[in-house]
C-alpha cells in the first residue's frame, strides 16, 4: 500500500533559478547539505543527500516543474518507486518562489517525508542557502 502527500514552502529565490540548481549536481549539493549527481534531461538519472535518494527524470518543463522518479534506500526491495512532481510557482510580490512537491506512491511505513523530510532536508536548507547565494 502507498500514499501521497503535498507540502509547500516560499523560498527566496526566482523560479528559474531554483529549477536551474534543482538540476544542477553543485548546487543541489550545496542547497540541501547532502552529495548530489543530477541531470538536466529527460531519462537523466540522479542521486541526491549521499546517495539516499536515487530516480530519474521524467518531465521537464523549463523554470516551472520537474517530475521524477524517487527512490530511496529505506525502501523495500518490494516497494516500487514513488514520484515527485515539483512546481515552481512565483510569490506575487516577485520576492521568493512557491515550491510546491506533490510526492505520490510512497510506501506507507515512510511517513516521515511527509511529516518532517521535505521541510528539514529541502525547504530549510534551501531557505538557508538561497537567502546567500541569489
Amino acid at each position: 500500500m502507498s500514499y501521497d502527500f503535498t507540502v509547500a514552502d516560499v523560498i527566496p529565490a526566482l523560479p528559474k533559478r531554483i529549477y536551474t540548481a534543482w538540476l544542477d549536481s553543485a548546487e543541489h549539493s550545496a542547497m540541501t547539505g547532502g552529495s548530489a549527481l543530477m541531470a538536466s534531461e529527460v531519462g537523466g538519472q540522479f542521486t541526491a543527500w549521499d546517495g539516499y535518494i536515487a530516480g530519474v527524470n521524467l518531465e521537464l518543463e523549463p523554470f516551472r516543474r520537474i517530475v521524477q522518479s524517487w527512490r530511496t534506500t529505506d525502501y523495500s526491495a518490494n516497494d516500487g518507486d514513488s514520484q515527485i512532481e515539483v512546481l515552481f510557482e512565483g510569490t506575487p510580490d516577485s520576492m521568493g518562489t512557491w515550491v510546491i512537491i506533490h510526492h505520490t506512491q510512497v510506501p506507507e511505513e515512510q511517513t516521515s517525508y511527509q511529516e518532517v523530510g521535505w521541510q528539514e532536508n529541502y525547504f530549510d536548507p534551501m531557505k538557508d542557502y538561497f537567502s546567500h547565494h541569489r
